[in-house]
């Protein structure tokens, strides 16, 4: 019997890559390992070249994926991302065609997010979809903090001014975060996470749940996104992206928020109109101050907003998750996931349905 082949579209970054790889092999999968987005190609071929195989290519090309994924009719058993690659319909269809010798059938995501990948399509080409929530919720509410305090203390124009010799004093004294309601929209994993560190630092902290729940301690609960929205000095979204809440944050939700209110956003970008929240922030009439934006409607290659140039606009290239605990636990993890469903132990594994 052969052994599983998976090709990763891209590995953890530096020195978590040897971790991940020695837990793939010692799964006892056969690796092809995309250089693409590794530093050093020479000396990863020389650590890892009697192991392994190599490819380079740009995983977000579709049309360059497909050719690599199929190569000689050979195929892969199973795909591992971390950065988000689109994994769409007609890709899922070539992956998974029956000439192949290894159909496509796992999936993994070193993340939470799964909007990546078509679970329709997956799900008709019977191929199952992984993932690794919770393994970045600690790094992501610690970002969202982060935000939140350089926005509420104005620590970007001020740096900003600063770095141009002005001594600029702040026009009105800053409220301290005790002052303040966080609003939650999103009780998860991360939002809840989010909920105590605020808490601890004195935040009157709300939260709507999409599960409907009485609430997560220490977040008081709200009954729709309307009240959060208008009861909220501060309010941070930490939701997935579905049907449900593609878009919305559009301009009647950023125009019921509160007077000098704030926008965090360490989800996805599909969530928020990113037009909508441009044009508020341009206008100096509009009840939203400002944003933090990690995540955005497009991204990598194609990454363009109309937030670019605002002042009042935090832009970090979605990096909220990315600490070294939080990677290397999603890395192991999806690993650990991936050899599970390809040996048909399903147990225990997070898997995504459409």
């Amino acid at each position: 019997m052969h052994k599983a082949r998976i090709l990763l579209l891209d590995a953890a970054p530096g020195e978590l890559m040897a971790r991940e790889l020695d837990r793939l092999l010692g799964h006892g999968l056969e690796i092809t390992l995309n250089l693409r987005r590794v530093t050093d190609h020479t000396g990863t071929r020389e650590a890892w070249g009697d192991r392994m195989e190599f490819t380079d290519f740009d995983a977000f090309d579709e049309s360059a994926l497909t050719a690599a994924t199929v190569r000689g009719g050979e195929g892969y058993d199973a795909l591992k991302s971390r950065a988000g690659v689109p994994l769409r319909a007609r890709f899922l269809a070539a992956a998974t065609d029956p000439a192949l010798a290894r159909p496509l059938r796992v999936i993994g995501r070193a993340g939470a997010g799964f909007d990546h990948v078509e679970l329709p399509a997956a799900a008709r080409h019977g191929v199952t979809v992984t993932h690794t929530p919770g393994s970045n919720a600690g790094a992501v509410a610690e970002f969202a903090l982060a935000q939140l305090l350089a926005l509420t203390r104005d620590l970007p124009a001020h740096n900003a001014t600063a770095h141009r010799g002005v001594w600029r004093a702040p026009a009105a004294p800053a409220a301290q975060l005790s002052e303040l309601t966080l609003g939650i929209a999103g009780l998860g994993r991360t939002g809840s996470a989010l909920a105590e560190r605020a808490a601890a630092l004195g935040m009157d902290v709300q939260g709507l749940s999409r599960q409907h729940r009485a609430g997560t301690p220490p977040a008081r609960p709200v009954r729709s996104l309307t009240a959060l929205l208008t009861t909220s000095d501060v309010v941070s979204l930490h939701l997935p992206l579905t049907a449900e809440t593609r878009g919305m944050i559009g301009r009647a939700e950023l125009a019921s928020m509160r007077p000098g209110s704030i926008l965090l956003n360490t989800a996805r970008g599909g969530i928020v109109d990113e037009q909508a929240l441009a044009d508020a922030l341009r206008d100096p009439g509009h009840p939203l101050a400002a944003t933090a934006v990690d995540t955005f409607a497009r991204e990598h290659a194609a990454f363009a907003s109309p937030l670019f140039g605002l002042p009042n606009a935090l832009l970090t290239p979605h990096v909220a998750g990315m600490t070294r605990s939080a990677m290397s636990t999603a890395a192991l993890h999806c690993a650990d996931h991936i050899a599970a469903l390809l040996v048909g132990r399903p147990e225990g594994v997070p898997v995504v349905s459409a």
